[in-house]
């Protein structure tokens, strides 16, 4: 998602805050409140150019905290170990992505010999890229699936087609089969990469909300880095590409089974009008002195919304709808833009200069670093917000791609040219784990409104798999007619565009609830304060 692909794949992520708590955003529960003349949010037509930040919100102190305070100050911090089983069930789905990328990453010279379309480009291509053809379906119909069951069984739903595609796939004896299997595949990793943020951001408890968050990327690099390790074998056995698509199928069985234990979205349950369940809900994952000031929030805001259990289409183009929509898609398409397919796949070339010709170790050794950036980024995201480890990671890509420019144009010494290649492919990968890779995935569900969040996902993601497949498509040839220099110097560029990007478009959402993050961003709750 707001993930990297391994490189084979073609086309396959402080508050400035006034000094003073705002009172509109709570003016359900003070009668005559009056508005802070420092109000801000985002105006789509005055604004676009200018930083906007969500205004202060009051944090409430209850005394049930007296004692986590307490843990706090010693190093000791648990808060959110009640929500983590259930977010780690639900990364699940994006181990099983990672797996999904990697795994066709040297077997498919083994499927193709097999199957009979060894040196064919153009089908060997299509194995790949149906993939994202499937991915793409799959995030548009998200939405509407997670309206109408929520999020526990749309997960388990849809592991069928993770299921069946991996069988599918294993066992075929044609390419039929095969694509079949990739589209199936490609079909459930759709409906996850969308389900998996908004799962996470409506459960997580508010102050660990963005680490928890993190566990997308960290499932998605253990996936990528499982996969490379289990297809060493098939550099010698030709065969062994079944076994591993067969060991496809086992993480969709866990999923199904362990999110028969998991909880359902407070969001959702209050939503359909079972307020007993989220009231269960958040006393067991948020705590006990969350209830009544979570429950007084969420049903404001579906008061707000509407009544209705779906959302459609068309309220897309409403406000604050289209501006958050409008942030979703261009940051997933700065993100692919900026070039993390076409550096993966092209950093085993780079690799191999320095005598690494093993494409499958260079893998693995991407693989570690953009794990190693997504474990930084669990440690720094809610401790210095979103929208700063967005704008460092794209000004450390964009440094990295330029320092790769400049040793290929500025060659003094051979050795020391492919070494500050070798350093810039590697900075460039660590940067986007700590930044454009999990936080883009996450900062969309945090700006979505509780109504259309499924829809703007799902449409922020289909922009995401056309950019990636657009990306993977026209890359090589861009490098054969242009040459690499010149490629990653634009991917330079677009880079330091999306840091201003996000300089002047991201507004900070670190310890705030999601509710609190709507209100302050909905003209109705501002125009409500105003009576």
């Amino acid at each position: 998602m707001w993930v990297a692909t391994v490189p084979h794949l073609p086309p396959v992520p402080t508050i400035l805050t006034t000094p003073r708590p705002n009172p509109n955003l709570f003016y359900h529960s003070l009668p005559k409140p009056t508005p802070s003349p420092n109000r801000l949010r985002l105006n789509m037509y005055k604004t676009w150019a200018v930083k906007k930040q969500l205004p202060h919100l009051r944090i409430r102190k209850p005394d049930g905290e007296k004692f986590r305070l307490e843990l706090e100050k010693k190093g000791l911090d648990f808060g959110w170990l009640a929500a983590f089983p259930h977010v780690f069930t639900a990364s699940m789905s994006n181990f099983l992505f990672g797996y999904h990328i990697g795994v066709m990453n040297g077997p498919i010279v083994s499927i193709a010999r097999e199957l009979g379309f060894e040196g064919n480009s153009i089908l060997e291509g299509l194995v790949v890229s149906i993939f994202i053809v499937g991915a793409f379906l799959g995030s548009i119909c998200c939405g509407s699936i997670v309206d109408r069951l929520g999020c526990r069984r749309t997960f388990q739903i849809d592991t069928i087609p993770l299921i069946l595609g991996a069988l599918i796939s294993a066992q075929a004896h044609s390419l039929d089969e095969v694509l079949l299997g990739r589209f199936l595949v490609g079909l459930g990793i759709g409906v996850n990469t969308v389900l998996v943020p908004i799962y996470i951001s409506e459960i997580a408890p508010t102050k660990y909300r963005g680490s928890l968050g993190t566990l997308c990327q960290i499932g998605t690099c253990l996936g990528i880095i499982s996969s490379l390790c289990l297809g060493i074998p098939s550099e010698t056995d030709p065969h062994w590409w079944r076994t591993m698509l067969y060991i496809a199928s086992v993480p969709g069985f866990v999923l199904a089974l362990g999110m028969e234990f998991a909880v359902d979205s407070p969001r959702w349950l209050c939503k359909v009008g079972r307020f007993s369940n989220a009231k269960e809900v958040i006393k067991n994952v948020w705590g006990a002195s969350e209830v009544e000031k979570a429950i007084e929030d969420i049903q404001a805001v579906i008061k707000n919304d509407g009544s209705d259990l779906e959302s459609s289409w068309s309220e897309l183009l409403e406000e604050p709808n289209f501006r958050v929509a409008w942030i979703g898609g261009a940051l997933f398409a700065l993100q692919q833009f900026a070039g993390i397919n076409g550096v993966l796949y092209f950093s085993s070339l780079t690799f191999q200069d320095v005598g690494i010709t093993s494409s499958a170790l260079a893998s693995l050794l991407i693989g570690v670093t953009n794990f190693a950036g997504a474990l930084c980024a669990l440690n720094l995201i809610d401790k210095h917000g979103r929208q700063k480890l967005l704008i460092g990671s794209y000004l450390g890509m964009a440094l990295s791609m330029f320092l790769v420019v400049y040793a290929i144009c500025f060659p003094r010494d051979g050795e020391l040219g492919y070494n500050l290649s070798i350093l810039g492919t590697v900075m460039y990968i660590f940067t986007f784990a700590i930044g454009a890779g999990p936080v883009t995935g996450l900062i969309i569900p945090e700006l979505s409104s509780s109504r259309s969040r499924g829809k703007i996902m799902g449409f922020s993601f289909s922009v995401h798999w056309i950019c990636n497949f657009l990306v993977g498509l026209f890359f090589l040839d861009l490098v054969d007619k242009f040459g690499v220099a010149s490629v990653y110097c634009t991917f330079g560029g677009v880079s330091l565009f999306a840091a201003i990007f996000s300089t002047y478009f991201i507004v900070e959402t670190k310890g705030l609830s999601l509710e609190e993050i709507e209100m302050s961003l909905s003209s109705d709750f501002i125009s409500r304060g105003k009576k």
